[in-house]
């Protein structure tokens, strides 16, 4: 195999580990790449090495920073473009900005819309991701998008977890259809939680809908960013009679105190993923994070080989 049928893999600074472990996964080498910030907090980024007709995958979640962290990523499919990569594939473990999907209230962006349009701009071939916050995402972008899903990831754990009397709950409606996707993979019964949300970034539970007293408890929900809808809801389980609660999410975005909420939540143990990379400054009681790597470097395999990646969906 030629140097120009291969696979190269650069990755931007917002999570080298998981990019390492996709590059390890699919037994090629680490792209070299050059990323620093001028004293007034432009970003500069140099390629080291050469892409001319090479089939290039870039991993670069859009995480905190995100305005930094896309604006990377933007810089980056630029420089490989300039250098005459064949093809650019962005590869997106997590999508910021994804919960502004639509106008809620007047004179609002459509930020998910407005992320997409630009990343489209530097002209990549398609997206590959990870639980969108909203589907309908992947219609803003005119390219093809792959939507990955940590649901098998977390299905194979928790099944190996041997759990009785399980019941998937949804911190929200909006999440019932995941719950019920996601119980039917492990044999779990089907729970909501009822709530109100007064504005942005706070919750208020009021009830628990479905049958929890002395069964095991999962909470799934797609991200984890302030706590609150999440510790509220593990509360009102356990008000309810739950024997055990167990918090598992996709995204730790975790802003703020999080991690102390998900601590003082006392759960049973807390399952996340590492599509954003979490610090050791976030320390998690009970934290139990499970790898994307191998789920990703097989879809970037099978897009470099140009098969059919619809197997990865289920």
């Amino acid at each position: 195999m030629s140097d120009k049928d291969s696979i190269l893999i650069f990755s931007g600074s917002a999570n080298k580990p998981l990019a390492s472990e996709i590059c390890k996964a699919t037994n090629v080498h680490e792209g070299a790449i050059n990323i620093k910030k001028f004293s007034d907090g432009e970003v500069s980024v140099r390629i080291e090495e050469n892409v001319r007709g090479r089939d290039v995958f870039v991993i670069q979640p859009t995480s905190f920073p995100a305005n930094d962290h896309l604006m990377e990523l933007i810089l980056i499919m630029d420089a490989l473009r300039r250098a005459s990569a064949r093809r650019v594939t962005a590869v997106l473990p997590y999508y910021g900005y994804g919960r502004q999907d639509r106008k809620v209230e007047p004179r609002v962006p459509i930020s998910a819309r407005v992320v997409a349009d630009l990343i489209q701009t530097m002209l990549p071939h398609r997206l590959l991701t990870m639980d969108l916050h909203a589907d309908q995402i992947q219609g803003f972008f005119s390219i093809p998008v792959d939507h990955l899903f940590f649901a098998p990831v977390l299905a194979e754990y928790i099944n190996s977890k041997n759990l009785r009397d399980l019941v998937i709950v949804s911190p929200d409606s909006g999440g019932a259809e995941r719950a019920r996707f996601f119980g039917k993979k492990v044999n779990g019964g089907l729970a909501i939680i009822d709530k109100r949300r007064p504005r942005a970034n706070e919750s208020e539970v009021m009830n628990v809908i479905g049958d929890v007293k002395d069964k095991n408890c999962l909470i799934l929900d797609d991200m984890i960013d302030t706590g609150g809808t999440i510790g509220k809801a593990a509360k009102a389980l356990k008000e309810n009679g739950a024997l055990s609660v167990i918090c598992c999410a996709t995204h730790a975005v975790l802003s703020g105190e999080a991690p102390n909420i998900l601590n003082s939540a006392n759960f049973d143990e807390v399952v996340l993923s590492n599509t954003i990379h979490i610090p050791d400054s976030k320390k998690i009681n009970n934290l139990k994070v499970l790898s994307i790597a191998p789920l990703f470097s097989r879809a970037i395999q099978i897009i470099h080989n140009e098969e059919s990646i619809s197997s990865l969906f289920i």
